[in-house]
């Protein structure tokens, strides 16, 4: 008789910690992270950018493929070449974007002509970066697309700085070794 009595506790408690858990959301637990976003999440992290053409997941790294305009290639020649993936790479969208989903490795930008030339590419990985160089980061950005145009020094010390902390490359077509 005192083995039904346990039995019958103990499949009822079972039950209820069963449902409980299933509300654990509403009493303020937190959900596991998510580890890996779709393109369209990942994509949105850049949705203030223009030039992007793609965003993809090549196994746990976000691949964002941009377009740079031959004419501001013309125009800014291989420091335009060389900046353009830092433009995207170090912005707050990518630092974001790496805070929000664990399984993220790194994040590529490629960056292409419109004749679909590759120009440069760089990538940045995970944890490369303190809280402190993201801040760096975001501030030398802000300068370089405020005043890059009129100030190139502003490009030149995104692109030094970028090149700290990423794997790159850039195209000898623009970028003459």
């Amino acid at each position: 008789m005192r083995r039904n009595y346990w039995n019958g506790r103990l499949g009822t408690a079972l039950i209820t910690l069963t449902i409980g858990l299933g509300g654990c959301e509403r009493l303020g637990f937190q959900q596991a992270e998510r580890l890996l976003p779709d393109q369209v999440e990942a994509a949105g992290f850049y949705q203030n950018f223009e030039g992007i053409t793609a965003v993809e997941l090549s196994g746990n790294v976000v691949v964002l493929r941009v377009k740079q305009p031959t004419s501001q290639l013309k125009r800014g020649g291989s420091l335009w070449a060389q900046v353009g993936p830092y433009i995207y790479l170090l912005s707050p969208g990518t630092r974001d974007l790496l805070q929000a989903f664990t399984g993220v490795a790194a994040v590529r930008v490629i960056t292409y002509t419109d004749q679909d030339d590759e120009v440069a590419r760089a990538m940045l990985v995970r944890d490369t970066m303190s809280e402190y160089q993201w801040r760096r980061s975001i501030h030398l950005l802000g300068l370089a697309l405020k005043e890059g145009t009129t100030a190139p020094s502003r490009l030149t010390d995104l692109v030094r700085w970028g090149e700290q902390y990423t794997d790159f490359n850039y195209s000898p077509t623009y970028v003459p070794r």
